[in-house]
């Protein structure tokens, strides 16, 4: 044998036995430590709660209305906490904000709430959510780009459907897109300018997202439930801000008075109660 092939033929040898080795020299991948007594049922698995299907012909009367989720209400606060993600649990803004990063869901523009545009391109999305400030140091203007902060959402859109299925008898609703909304701060006199929504999401699309993501409850470590079925179960409040009309407008655009405001979108959902009351009655 030459040289040539007899060092090729002991290069061979020692590489064979490096890569035989390696499984007896590696260490095993170790499971991470439980962060309590008992074994944790992961909701990594769970599916959204199905829903009864409704066929068109099925639909006796039905009602569009848009109403506010103020995360600020105590009632509504498990969809703003932890600020920080603890463990699984996140808020609901950054549940969204990862999936929306990950191409898991899409959002649609904030004028296009019926989804006939084109999805928007979250890195785009996220760099516009940004903001910059400026400030004076050794007496130069500085800017610096503060990023979008799922903290700053404190009030979330929705738009839902209310029917009546004539196939069950029944009043039934359906949540059809969700919108976070931001307050807007006059940076000089620090009042508030109004709400600003970012985006639109198409619900259905984001259930699987949200079935998967655990509500932060402060009263039971114990039992967990997903932010679909906060949804679905209706754990939330809101308070109605527009009806479907003619001319689009919103409550606060033909009736200035707050108190007024509020009795009109009580008005809305009184009116949506007696229909079924009424409907069934004759």
């Amino acid at each position: 044998m030459g040289d040539n092939k007899m060092i090729k033929y002991f290069f061979f040898l020692a590489t064979l036995g490096l890569i035989l080795a390696l499984p007896s020299t590696a260490q095993p991948p170790q499971d991470r430590p439980n962060d309590t007594f008992y074994e944790r049922k992961s909701m990594m698995e769970n599916r959204p709660i199905e829903l009864p299907h409704v066929r068109e012909a099925d639909i006796l009367w039905s009602k569009r209305i848009w109403q506010n989720i103020d995360v600020r209400l105590k009632i509504n606060q498990p969809l703003y906490f932890p600020q920080e993600p603890i463990g699984d649990f996140k808020s609901l803004m950054k549940v969204l904000e990862d999936a929306l990063r990950a191409g898991e869901i899409h959002a649609y523009d904030v004028d296009d709430e019926y989804f006939r545009g084109d999805p928007l391109d979250p890195n785009d999305l996220f760099e516009r959510l940004s903001r910059t400030e400026t400030f004076e140091e050794d007496g130069q203007e500085v800017a610096v780009v503060i990023p979008f902060n799922p903290a700053q959402i404190l009030r979330f859109r929705i738009r839902e459907e209310w029917f009546i299925d004539k196939r069950r008898g029944r009043m039934d609703v359906r949540i059809v897109g969700l919108s976070p909304a931001r307050e807007v701060i006059d940076n000089i006199t620090g009042e508030s300018l109004g709400w600003e929504p970012l985006f639109w999401l198409p619900f259905a699309e984001i259930r699987e997202v949200l079935a998967n993501a655990p509500v932060y409850t402060r009263h039971n470590d114990r039992q967990s439930i997903s932010f679909d079925d906060y949804f679905i179960r209706r754990f939330f409040d809101a308070t109605i801000y527009r009806e479907e009309r003619p001319d689009n407008r919103v409550i606060s655009e033909y009736i200035e008075d707050p108190i007024e405001q509020l009795l009109e979108a009580q008005r809305i959902k009184e009116e949506i109660r007696n229909m079924e009351l009424d409907l069934w009655h004759y």
